[in-house]
This record gives C-alpha cells, structure tokens and sequence, in this order.
C-alpha cells in the first residue's frame, strides 16, 4: 500500500510539472448563444457554464483530493509513526487506526474519504478564488498556503486539539511534512484544473459531452445537491443584472478581492501561528 501511495504521489507531482503552468480557461460561446441586444446571456448557457465550473471543480479537487490530500496524507502519518520512535507503536489514534501498521482497508477508507470530501471543497474553493490569485505554478502555491492558514490549524491537518501529536512526532516533522502536503494539494488542484479546462466541453446532448459530467454525480446526496443548486441559482440570477456583471468584470472589484483576501489571510495569521508553536511544543 505504500508503494501504491507513492506512485499516486509521484503522478502528482508529474501533472503539477507538466501543467502547473496552465491557467483556467473558460469555456467558448457556443455559437447561437451570443448575449442579446441587452448585453444579457442565455439562462440556458449559463447554467451549463455553472455546471461546467462545477464539473471542474470536483473533478480537479477530488483527482487531487486522492493523490495529494489522501495518498501523500498517507505516508506522511507513516513517516510520523516511524519518527515517532518505538514506545508510539502499537497505540491507538485518535482515528481508531494502530501506530505502525499499515491495513489495505484503513489506507483505502483514508485516501477515499480524504479525496471525496476534503478534495471537492478545495476544488469548489480554488475556482471560486482563482480570480484573485497569481497565474500558473504560484496561484497554486498561493492557493496551498491559503488552505494552510485559513483551514489548516481550524480543521485539518494542524489541528493543535488533534491528540496523535501527542502520540506521533516530533512536532517540527509534522509541521513540515504537513505543510508541504497541503502546498502540494494546492498547486495540483490548480494544475488538474488548469488542464481539465481545456478537456471538458459544455453540457450538451451527446455521450462525451455527458461522461465527462459524470463527477456531478458525486454531489447528488442530500444538503450538498441543495446548496449547488442554490448557488446555481444565484449565479443565474446575477447575469441577468448587468449592473451586478458590470461591476464583477471591473478591475477595482479585482484589486478589492485581491485586498479582501489578503486581509483574511492576516487575521487568521496569528491563529495558525498559534497553533504550530503548540505542535512544536509535543514531545
């Protein structure tokens, strides 16, 4: 199973160096489906470009969700439980999982439910920030550290209440090797991105048009079908009130969201730095 992981690493790590450099690119007007003399578009065109932003964003997040998120989580727990020394081997996480030994049932559960979960929210996370971040590798650098400051000490993986810091170590391993999981997770989600642009076409009657939105199936549960088909009704909404598209396509709106999210970025600075003294401080 290690060997497994790291082989899923390693393709990766070869889609951030093939395509880190790629840029989201939207999708082309279908032709007929120019906006009319009021400047509005077709309802219908957008709601196929929203379930196409959609189909990209879980595809991207969970393909990185499962090689980053999940198979380099999970040989960065293997590195922490042989750093860890040989009185952590045979304790029990707080995962219910058993220091130092590796089950094919629990990598598996682990890379799937890191991959299906953590994996769509950054996807869903990335396209809707990508506007105000850097082109190419460094949007995606930026994007990891992001997720880093704003989630990663409040959820996972620096999550200072989290117990197996007490049982795994030392705290500057964890601290590293977490930190560049989650740049990694962030820059492949951009790369994956990026190429998956320019592979999915816009919803339309024929069978590759349909398969590849197949992933949308992942979002047909419960409270997450409900939220997606209420933003998408939002967004439907939005472009058909040109002042609202006017002032989304303004430069200042960019500079603003620019501003806004490096503001955040600093208050939850303190938090995060908080919470990696605390783990430094583990035995």
């Amino acid at each position: 199973m290690i060997v497994l992981c790291a082989v899923m690493v390693a393709a990766g790590l070869l889609a951030i160096a093939r395509w880190g450099a790629m840029t989201v690119q939207p999708p082309p007007t279908p032709a007929g489906s120019e906006p009319g003399p009021d400047g509005r578009p077709p309802v219908g065109l957008v709601v196929r470009r929203y379930l196409w932003y959609l189909t990209l964003a879980v595809s991207a997040g969970v393909a990185a969700g499962l090689l980053a998120a999940g198979a380099g989580g999970r040989l960065v727990m293997r590195l922490l439980a042989v750093t860890a020394g040989p009185g952590a081997q045979g304790r029990i996480t707080e995962a219910d999982q058993v220091v130092g030994r590796i089950s094919v049932d629990g990598t598996l559960g682990f890379i799937i439910f890191t991959g299906l979960l953590f994996g769509a929210a950054s996807g869903a996370a990335y396209l809707l920030l990508r506007r105000w971040l850097p082109a190419g590798r460094a949007g995606g650098a930026v994007f990891g550290a992001l997720l880093l400051v704003l989630a990663g000490t409040r959820l996972e993986p620096l999550r200072p209440g989290n117990p197996d810091f007490d049982l795994v170590g030392p705290g500057w391993v964890s601290v590293v090797a977490f930190t560049v999981l989650v740049l990694f997770h962030g820059m492949l989600v951009a790369a994956l991105a990026g190429r998956l642009s320019r592979a999915v076409p816009l919803l339309a009657p024929t069978a590759p048009a349909i398969a590849a939105h197949l992933p949308l199936l992942l979002l047909a549960v419960g409270s997450v079908a409900l939220v997606a088909a209420m933003a998408g009704a939002v967004a439907v909404l939005a472009s058909q009130i040109p002042a609202v598209v006017a002032a989304w396509r303004d430069q200042r709106a960019l500079t603003a969201g620019r501003v806004l999210l490096g503001l955040v970025a600093l208050v939850a600075l303190p938090g995060f730095a908080a919470a990696v003294v605390d783990i430094l401080g583990r035995p």
